[in-house]
């Protein structure tokens, strides 16, 4: 969740770069050719149109000024990622680190990340993932010593529904108690442990950084990241054999049982 005193400057960083370019384009052309030719009858605003051209070219440079560092923040994540080694490795991260490196490894696949600019470690979400109208919840827990109790999962779940999220995830470097676990069972929560986020990243690293998107005449043969959001495996397209879902087509972990991980299919 944002800061109140946010500024589009500080939010243009946590985007990719080229989006301040297409903004100060925008801006230069309102301000230079769109604004001077509109009339008004106040005297006031006349006054600020005839500015407009004048301040296009310092609006737009400042517009730009946020493009070079969300380049480099991008670089940093990937660098991030693909230089992680084990779980030693990611549990030697600080909990901020930890945030940006679950962040680019759901970035990669294929998701839109909106990160938590806050600042503190234990902020209740600190991920928001978007897919395919789907709305997804995360909350990171670098704990290296104790396990994730239930309550911390109770919470996440009452925050999916206040929120009217697809679903939650709760990612640690640690593990999760055996209540949790049970807690989750059923319910569209995912609990990935630290080393099933290993797995997760290994599997990513040893693909391209661009994943091609199915054509819409195409076949299904997986989703459209190929990726499972758990493990890193393959998901595959099945269809639902009993239950309440019985006869309906949902995207499964190629590594099920081992991973029980599902994704709604939108056919």
């Amino acid at each position: 969740m944002a800061r109140k005193n946010e500024t589009l400057i500080n939010l243009l960083t946590q985007v990719p770069w080229w989006v301040s370019v297409v903004l100060a384009a925008i801006f230069y052309v309102v301000l230079k050719f769109i604004v001077p030719a509109i009339e008004f009858q106040s005297f006031a605003i006349k006054g600020i149109i005839n500015a407009a051209p004048q301040i296009a070219h310092l609006v737009a440079f400042v517009i730009l000024i946020p493009a070079p560092v969300a380049a480099f923040n991008a670089w940093r994540k990937r660098k991030l990622l693909h230089s992680q080694k084990d779980l030693n490795s990611v549990r030697s991260l600080s909990w901020r680190e930890f945030e940006e490196l679950v962040a680019e490894a759901y970035r990669r696949q294929g998701y839109t990340v909106i990160e938590n600019p806050g600042s503190g470690p234990d902020g209740g979400i600190d991920l928001v993932l978007k897919k395919d109208g789907n709305l997804f919840l995360i909350q990171c827990k670098q704990w290296r010593a104790n396990k994730v109790g239930v309550n911390i999962i109770r919470e996440m779940y009452g925050v999916m529904i206040a929120k009217h999220a697809s679903g939650v995830m709760v990612i640690t470097s640690g593990l999760f108690t055996q209540e949790a676990k049970n807690f989750a069972a059923g319910k569209p929560i995912d609990l990935i442990e630290g080393n099933q986020l290993v797995t997760l990243i290994g599997n990513i690293q040893k693909r391209p950084t661009c994943v091609p998107k199915p054509t819409a005449t195409a076949t299904p043969k997986s989703t459209a990241s190929n990726i499972c959001p758990k493990c890193g495996a393959e998901m595959i397209l099945r269809t639902a054999q009993k239950g309440p879902n019985v006869g309906q087509k949902f995207w499964g972990c190629s590594n099920f049982p081992k991973c029980r991980a599902t994704v709604a299919y939108k056919g």
